[in-house]
């Protein structure tokens, strides 16, 4: 199948249908608010943001849908505002929850299919009057739309997002570091198209600087105006609407190996599997695993912190943290990380026994560290000044692993994880 073949046929686009429910829920949700608003004499607009007001959603089980109150800049905790607006529009409804983040917001389950998202912003005239990343939303919209006017270009974009999502490199949340659904479009934007993005951004090997609307004379100024703490990934997208952000700055270069890995794969041999969001095969990691001598560790992890970015960072965290401590006694061949998006995730450890390792300890001269370590250890010897001890591994990783989690109750904790259960 060629690359054409596979665009045209990957069943990205929203049912007419889905569209037209999508937007006459947005549309009475949003005539709620601007009830509300006028009820409680707040100074506030309201305006459908997201991939739904671009143009740009993708087919999805559950849409998610951006609904943005914008303030005067009047008002300083624009969070407990909207609060407001959210109980005189539709009470302490069920299903209405609040999410922490740098400015609180809020969700909304208007149905099985549709779920909303109300996000408080500054009402300006000028990015750089900004107190938030999220008050610039209304010129990302605005900007976008601008752009997509070419229903081709907006299709390229739809590739493009479906793409990213099904190698789980879409999202600019801590535990994915990835492209974010603006930065898609930006991308798409100034290529023009998903095959020419990919192809161009396989190229890159260290850090590319890409200016879509030319707001410096020359790249190499961007370095210079632009906040170092930004500058550190693999590529610098200077927002179209706001000369001193880089959209890009979540990505790192872990996420950006794998969507070029993933883009060389589907420029090689184009087939529909790269747009659809793959499920772990355990069969397929058990068969690497006894291909390789190896031996493969699953285990589900559970928070009890709030599902979303904050849930999703600390699974992420601890899974690394987990698969370093294996590797004083493995190594690990293979490491999959997969959150559900709630409370939970899965780890896959494919790990292989070093057989024998050497432990140094500390150096002989020390008589009180050397006494307990040669209390601690059998067979120490002395080596260019130091104690070593030979250790046999004669334990698989799943041992290791319960081992340590009876050991390590307390850190496990600590680190905001409230159980692990080894399946």
């Amino acid at each position: 199948m060629n690359i054409k073949k596979a665009i045209e046929f990957s069943g990205i686009n929203p049912a007419k249908e889905e569209i037209s429910e999508i937007r006459k829920a947005a549309e009475e949700v949003s005539e709620k608010l601007k009830e509300a608003v006028k009820k409680e004499k707040i100074d506030a607009d309201i305006f459908i943001g997201g991939s739904f007001a671009k143009g740009t959603l993708v087919k999805k089980e559950k849409h998610d849908i951006d609904i943005y109150v914008r303030f005067g800049q009047e008002y300083e905790n624009l969070s407990e505002h909207l609060e407001k607006i959210i109980k005189c529009a539709f009470g302490n409804g069920k299903g209405i929850k609040k999410i922490h983040g740098s400015r609180d917001y809020f969700s909304f389950e208007w149905n099985k299919r549709i779920y909303f998202e109300f996000i408080p912003v500054l009402r300006i005239r000028h990015p750089r009057e900004s107190r938030n990343v999220t008050d610039l939303s209304y010129f990302h919209v605005n900007y976008v739309r601008r752009k997509l006017r070419n229903k081709k270009i907006a299709e390229e974009v739809r590739i493009a997002k479906s793409f990213m999502r099904a190698q789980e490199v879409y999202g600019a949340e801590s535990y994915i570091r990835g492209f974010s659904g603006y930065a898609a479009e930006c991308l798409i934007i100034y290529y023009k198209s998903f095959e020419r993005m990919i192809k161009e951004l396989c190229k890159v090997k260290s850090r590319i600087i890409i200016d879509p609307e030319k707001k410096y004379h020359k790249k190499e100024d961007v370095l210079f105006s632009m906040n170092e703490s930004k500058l550190g990934g693999p590529i610098v997208l200077v927002d179209p609407t706001w000369k001193e952000r880089n959209v890009l700055a979540a990505l790192d270069y872990n996420t950006f190996s794998k969507f070029q890995k993933a883009a060389g794969e589907f420029l090689k041999k184009p087939t529909l599997s790269f747009f659809e969001p793959r499920k772990k095969d355990i069969k397929m990691l058990t068969e690497f695993s006894e291909k390789k001598g190896a031996e493969l560790v699953h285990a589900r992890l559970h928070t009890e912190k709030q599902a979303g970015d904050i849930a999703g960072t600390k699974l992420k965290k601890f899974s690394g943290f987990i698969s370093r401590e294996m590797k004083t006694f493995f190594s690990v061949i293979k490491e999959e990380f997969s959150y559900d998006g709630r409370q939970d995730a899965d780890l896959f450890i494919v790990a292989k026994s070093k057989g024998r390792i050497t432990k140094i300890g500390p150096p002989s001269g020390m008589a009180e560290a050397a006494k307990n370590f040669r209390k601690k250890n059998r067979n120490t010897y002395e080596k260019n000044g130091f104690l070593h001890v030979d250790i046999t591994i004669d334990f698989t990783a799943r041992d290791f692993l319960s081992r340590w989690m009876k050991k390590n109750l307390k850190k496990t904790g600590e680190m905001g994880i409230k159980e692990i259960k080894l399946l």
